[in-house]
């Protein structure tokens, strides 16, 4: 799957009940592209809050940064090893374009454009995810279903976290892997996914492997259908559907999987609602201090001995000084004899050059004593 052809996409928008009964836009928006041999699909899913007056906006305007990062800069995201960075840089990217966008509209700040983000990227076999805030990202792969990525909500159910938060990059989560075993990619904000997974199960119904199949359709047929089914099964099952949002990676000549062998229910996940992460930190809060002061301790030790060596270095300075005032030069020197960096040569027992200049010395002596001689005579 190295060429963009390889991989069929698809997205759409539909506004749910709750909100076209009212004439209320939709506040989701989903987008895809493939580009520079990469494919992407991104959705977002606007705040609904009264306090998010230009939520669909904002998730325009996600949808769009993302896609285009993504396309131009795959490799990038993909291989670099800061995890943080990406998160970071990613959610920069994003904050900056709504900031922007903000401006242009005479807005006090970002919060009014709050949104989630779901996004998708493959390139020949490596695929980028990422999300923040609810909605489901799946994989179907010949064997099932597996979620990538499950609702992320708050303190509850209605709430989530939203990519316009200060600290977004904290919330941000990323899977980078390869398209091994892929039949499809499935991406669903709520309005969808409330419908087809199961969260006290953490079950994905059959349905989702389904919906798979219509990214196998021609191009012309594949929106229409998906769109038709989406409006049919989910927006008009209930007066209260919410807006929905739905994308598709498929892989055309991969295997399929069999809806009819697919698990419809699992055993309800119990959480134990006495284990919070509170009370991992209360119970190895005990060996932290200890390690703590272990830690400080030896640093304190270390400490003490670099001070103890340098008052020995300082002390042994001080002696040789006081041996070199004493003693004279001499001494100094001999005390010092550790410290040369290299071996003096050795003196030889017969010094030639000394032997000629006292035989010279000598001689002059007979020569003088001899003319002395000569003279007196």
């Amino acid at each position: 799957m190295s060429k963009e052809q390889d991989i069929q996409i698809v997205h759409l928008s539909l506004a749910g009940r709750k909100h076209r009964d009212k004439g209320v836009r939709c506040e989701d928006a989903s987008y895809s592209v493939s580009l520079n041999g990469v494919s992407v699909v991104c959705l977002s899913d606007g705040a609904g809050d009264s306090r998010y007056t230009h939520a669909e906006l904002g998730a325009v305007c996600v949808v769009q940064t993302v896609c285009d990062l993504l396309t131009r800069h795959f490799d990038a995201f993909f291989f670099d090893i800061h995890e943080s960075l990406i998160r970071s840089v990613l959610v920069a990217a994003i904050q900056s374009e709504l900031a922007i966008k903000a401006r242009e509209l005479s807005l006090p700040g970002m919060e009014s454009m709050s949104c989630t983000m779901l996004f998708c990227a493959i390139k020949d076999t490596r695929m980028i995810c990422g999300h923040i805030g609810d909605g489901v990202i799946a994989r179907v792969t010949e064997s099932g279903l597996l979620p990538i990525f499950i609702p992320q909500n708050g303190e509850d159910a209605s709430s989530t976290i939203f990519i316009t938060l200060p600290n977004a990059q904290d919330y941000l989560r990323l899977v980078r892997t390869t398209t091994d075993d892929t039949h499809a990619v499935v991406l669903m904000t709520d309005g969808v996914s409330d419908m087809v997974y199961d969260s006290t199960k953490f079950l994905l119904l059959p349905v989702v492997a389904r919906l798979a199949e219509l990214g196998a359709l021609p191009v012309d047929e594949r929106k229409k259908l998906l769109t038709q089914t989406i409006r049919s099964f989910i927006i008009e099952a209930s007066p209260l559907s919410d807006d929905a949002s739905i994308g598709i990676l498929y892989m055309p000549g991969t295997k399929i999987p069999d809806p009819e062998s697919l698990p419809v229910d699992k055993p309800v996940c119990i959480r134990e609602q006495l284990d919070e992460m509170q009370d991992v930190q209360n119970e190895i809060l005990p060996r932290v201090s200890k390690a703590r002061s272990i830690i400080l301790h030896g640093a304190a030790v270390n400490d003490r001995k670099d001070k103890e060596d340098k008052s020995d270095e300082e002390d042994k300075s001080d002696e040789k000084k006081a041996i070199q005032v004493v003693a004279g030069p001499a001494a100094g020197a001999a005390d010092n004899r550790d410290e040369i960096s290299a071996p003096l040569p050795a003196r030889p027992v017969f010094d030639l050059r000394r032997i000629l200049e006292t035989a010279g010395v000598l001689l002059i002596i007979l020569l003088v004593i001899l003319i002395i001689y000569l003279l007196n005579q």
